[in-house]
């Protein structure tokens, strides 16, 4: 597990690769602003098929460094946008269907800025932050996701 919590003062409020259960109250709690007109809230779940195969589990692995990637592109959109919060957080280990893989959410003065925002740092998070996806089908088969 990494952490990496700025303090309050900072955009970048909660930071984390973690192999327990990712809760959406904490990183809700963490980008409460009052300057903040929008707040964007991302919620990636394990769904129980890909591409028409039933996915029976998955189980992500991350890099040892992925914490400081995952900051790094934090760093990137509250540089890009006018970010008052932002947090992210990343599960590992294996997962079922139905269990919360990620969990990202920032906060902005309006509501288009705060969803560009958001977009910008999850699609981010999912190209550059090497963290990789173990899909497991119902037939026993398997793939890589995100590995080179």
């Amino acid at each position: 597990m990494t952490n990496f919590p700025d303090a309050p003062s900072g955009p970048i409020r909660l930071i984390a690769v973690r192999d327990t259960p990712l809760c959406l109250a904490e990183v809700y709690a963490a980008v409460g602003d009052d300057a903040a007109g929008g707040t964007a809230v991302f919620v990636g779940t394990v769904r129980d098929h890909d591409g028409g195969r039933p996915v029976s589990l998955l189980e992500y692995s991350a890099h040892p460094r992925a914490g400081d990637e995952l900051r790094r592109v934090a760093e990137k959109t509250a540089a890009d946008f006018p970010v008052r919060a932002l947090a992210a957080v990343h599960r590992t280990g294996p997962l079922a269907v139905g269990d919360i893989a990620v969990i990202a959410a920032v906060s902005c003065p309006h509501r288009a800025e705060a969803f560009a925002a958001c977009a910008r740092l999850v699609e981010d998070l999912k190209h550059q932050v090497p963290i990789w996806k173990r899909q497991v089908f119902a037939d026993g088969e398997e793939e890589w996701v995100g590995a080179c």
